[in-house]
């Protein structure tokens, strides 16, 4: 059994994972943290937890976890898990990061878009990016893991077979995504009360979304060349899922069952990414690690589209995807 600990557990990501890590055998949740004041009981914060886990969230410094725990999952905001890892990983911890601290590999990059300096700078670029299915022989001797972006998740999974197969250009890409609420997190937002998002889809931070560097790296390391992309996100008043379309244009001539074909190939041996020939959505995925892909080709365009949970395989369980790699389980334990 791997001793956990799971940093800022109020969240959605957080009960989420510990819903998978309660039915994994190979694991044991042994602390909380929380930086609210007091002690509460794990049921109050999370009540569907009730009779299922016997934990109080504390307050703890890096210390006090690693004295617990071999195995710290950070659901803590960007920013603030890169001044606790050094102490994490100094002390014998491993770790999978739910934040952007460690997705980029540029410092500059980071300060550029999340405003403010990196408190850990050095270790950008050295750090494995927990997608098994780009990264998958990575993952299991590293002691961090960078836990992938649940938009990023989305358009990579869409794009990368085409890239790295060199059928479509790698620039000029347009990618669209749509996410269920849950992405904005637990802290109370104007835009996310029930008034204001019900009954209402709006984009958001157009040319100036976070994950916009995350995507074009990752899909730059795929296609081995500069990647560059229009990335749109929009609110739509749904609990979760992510269903993205992405539009690139073609090198040269291509049919639907090209691109299929070059997808089933792909991802041939993947676990939790299904090639369908329908067009997905976000209810065939809800409550799983699975992605669905799919492609097709409009007035030579071709459109690249996922559908995914974003509480799932875009954050939860592919961090229990990365764990089960790092610690020598199946890849498909508890998910």
């Amino acid at each position: 059994m791997t001793r956990i600990a799971i940093l800022g557990a109020t969240g959605y990501t957080a009960v989420e994972l510990i819903k998978i890590l309660l039915r994994h055998p190979g694991a044991q949740i042994v602390a909380l943290t929380s930086r609210q004041e007091g002690n509460p009981h794990v049921a109050m914060i999370h009540p569907s937890l009730s009779g299922r886990l016997d934990l109080c969230l504390e307050n703890m410094g890096p210390a006090e976890v690693a004295a617990r725990a071999e195995c710290v999952f950070s659901c803590l905001p960007h920013g603030v898990t890169a001044s606790l890892v050094p102490h994490l990983l100094a002390a014998g911890c491993r770790v999978v990061d739910f934040s952007a601290d460690y997705r980029l590999n540029s410092p500059e990059v980071f300060a550029q878009w999340y405003g403010e300096k990196h408190a850990d700078p050095d270790r950008l670029g050295h750090v494995v990016y927990g997608l098994p299915e780009l990264f998958r022989e990575d993952i299991p001797d590293a002691p961090l893991v960078a836990n992938p972006g649940c938009y990023p998740t989305s358009a990579i999974l869409a794009l990368a077979p085409l890239l790295k197969a060199g059928l479509v250009e790698p620039t000029d890409i347009i990618i669209d995504s749509k996410s269920g609420v849950s992405g904005a997190g637990r802290t109370p937002k104007l835009t996310t009360l029930y008034t204001e998002c019900n009954e209402s889809i709006s984009a958001y931070n157009i040319g100036r979304h976070r994950h916009t560097p995350e995507i074009e790296q990752i899909l730059g390391t795929a296609a081995g060349a500069p990647v560059e992309v229009i990335f749109t996100p929009h609110l739509v008043p749904m609990d979760r899922g992510i269903l993205t379309t992405a539009y690139a244009r073609p090198i040269g001539p291509l049919t639907e069952e090209k691109l299929l074909d070059v997808f089933r190939e792909f991802y041939a041996d993947e676990p939790f990414v299904r090639v369908v020939n329908h067009l997905p959505g976000t209810k065939d995925s809800v409550g799983t690690n699975f992605c669905d892909v799919t492609a097709r080709i409009v007035r030579d365009r071709v459109l690249a589209i996922s559908c995914l949970d974003n509480l799932v395989k875009g954050a939860s369980g592919a961090a229990v995807q990365n764990f089960n790699l790092m610690y020598g389980h199946p890849e498909t334990t508890a998910l």
